[in-house]
């Protein structure tokens, strides 16, 4: 196996200060498929002049994560794939580690690198290097056998993002699939940082909305109705709560991203689609 045998796909959005570095990181050797949601024709100039290896596709609209990765997943044409959010960068070796553990376990559906910060909780204190065969991992960085995926259809649309890579993991399990988080796969994730600084604040209240969105919809999907609601109340009354506080004590910032996680949760026990979308020019 070589490099020919992976094609990146990276979903973005306003993430010009982000994606160079992720770029950079990820080299020319192989084929990179950006999927750029806030359509700046700019950054596809500059990406695809600098990087010969890229293809940068302009959305036409802000698809979110789990539509634009599967969007770059229909031109992926070779045996893996690697999903990488904007904000990643890749270590040395890491690619080459990825096609070690590769050939190992060839019949892996996905391989995760090591997340150093969650490494406590992911893991016991006595297994401190290996492969580990786990039952989900974290969306910034994966690694597909399209192969393997592709009878389980990648990623659940409904979800604009947060959930979507926790749903394919269990669908991927279900299908008794393997999936396995990597120590030796290094990759750096800023987290929460894909977009740039000045959109902070409305990239938070969409951060919020759709974090409750999808928190209710993942827990419908795999647990019924009535499961979800009881999940969910308590965020519910909570964010209720503070909105109020945070009118009347003329806190407008901090009262819009709690209005907007009210009205995350009111959309999906109303079992509306996940409609809203940050409002950037």
């Amino acid at each position: 196996m070589n490099n020919k045998d992976i094609t990146a796909v990276i979903t973005s959005f306003k993430s010009e200060t982000k994606i160079l570095n992720c770029v950079k990181s990820l080299g020319k050797d192989f084929k990179i498929i950006i999927i750029e949601n806030s359509n700046d024709k700019k950054l596809k100039e500059k990406l695809e002049k600098e990087y010969p290896n890229i293809k940068c596709i302009l959305s036409d609209k802000n698809l979110g994560y789990a539509k634009g990765n599967n969007l770059g997943l229909t031109m992926v044409n070779t045996k893996y794939a690697l999903i990488i959010n904007p904000d990643a960068e890749v270590q040395n070796q890491a690619i080459d580690n990825f096609f070690l553990t590769a050939n190992n376990k060839p019949n892996f559906a996905i391989i995760a690198p090591f997340i150093q910060e969650k490494f406590n909780k992911d893991l016991s204190m006595n297994k401190k290097n290996g492969i580990f065969e786990v039952k989900n991992v974290k969306g910034f960085a994966m690694f597909l056998n399209l192969e393997q995926c592709k009878d389980v259809g990648f990623f659940d649309e409904n979800f604009f993002i947060y959930f979507e890579e926790i749903d394919f993991c269990r669908r991927l399990i279900k299908k008794n699939k393997k999936i396995f988080l990597d120590t030796n796969i290094k990759i750096n994730h800023a987290g929460g940082t894909s977009h740039d600084e000045s959109i902070n604040h409305e990239m938070e209240k969409s951060r919020n909305w759709h974090w409750m969105w999808s928190t209710f919809y993942f827990h419908y999907k795999h647990y019924g109705y009535f499961f979800a609601l009881i999940k969910i109340l308590p965020k519910f009354l909570s964010a209720i709560l503070k909105t109020c506080f945070f009118k009347f004590i003329s806190n407008k910032e901090k009262k819009d991203i709690y209005y907007c996680r009210f009205n995350g949760i009111l959309n999906s026990i109303l079992m509306r689609k996940s409609w809203y979308r940050p409002k950037i020019n």
